[in-house]
């Protein structure tokens, strides 16, 4: 059935979208009410569904009411309800459901391309040991005008350095 697809796809996806947390609890509840609901009817299923009419004649004094009972049960009639609403309904809860995982999955698979970029990147960079003054100002070049800019100004030293790390000179 297409709702346990749905369901297994947005509970793998759950962990990333607050919105498909919000479908997995109204799943969790809709699965919680329909176990109820078989639940119950599984006991009244297991109840005798036949009156033994004889064994309250002959227990009863008043004969009337047991042929009162029996004619009610004979011209009972169930009423039956139309339910194809509610299938309507769920059908188009489980659309939305679906819609929403594969959403996610989508907003998934491009965060995980960008994640692998990034990790290819990181691989395939070299070692910090090996990096250079000048390859970092060529990798961003505000730090270098930044230097040239304090150079100019006749600074030394980097705002700030002292209180982050402490006076470093031994003397």
């Amino acid at each position: 059935m297409a709702s346990k697809a749905a369901v297994a796809a947005v509970v793998s996806e759950s962990n990333h979208d607050p919105k498909s947390t919000q479908t997995v609890a109204a799943l969790q509840a809709f699965r919680k009410r329909h176990g109820d609901a078989q639940q119950a009817h599984a006991q009244l299923e297991a109840q005798p569904k036949t009156v033994d009419l004889s064994y309250y004649r002959s227990i009863l004094k008043n004969k009337a009411v047991v042929d009162d009972a029996e004619k009610l049960l004979k011209d009972f009639k169930p009423v039956s309800y139309d339910v194809s609403e509610h299938l309507k309904a769920i059908e188009t809860f489980e659309a939305k459901a679906v819609a929403k995982a594969k959403e996610t999955a989508d907003k998934i698979d491009v965060e995980l391309k960008d994640l692998q970029a990034t990790l290819a990147n990181i691989e395939d960079a070299r070692p910090f040991e090996d990096l250079t003054a000048d390859d970092v100002g060529a990798a961003h070049p505000r730090i270098t005008e930044a230097v040239e800019n304090m150079l100019k100004k006749g600074k030394w030293t980097v705002p700030g350095y002292k209180e982050k790390f402490g006076e470093l000179s031994l003397m």
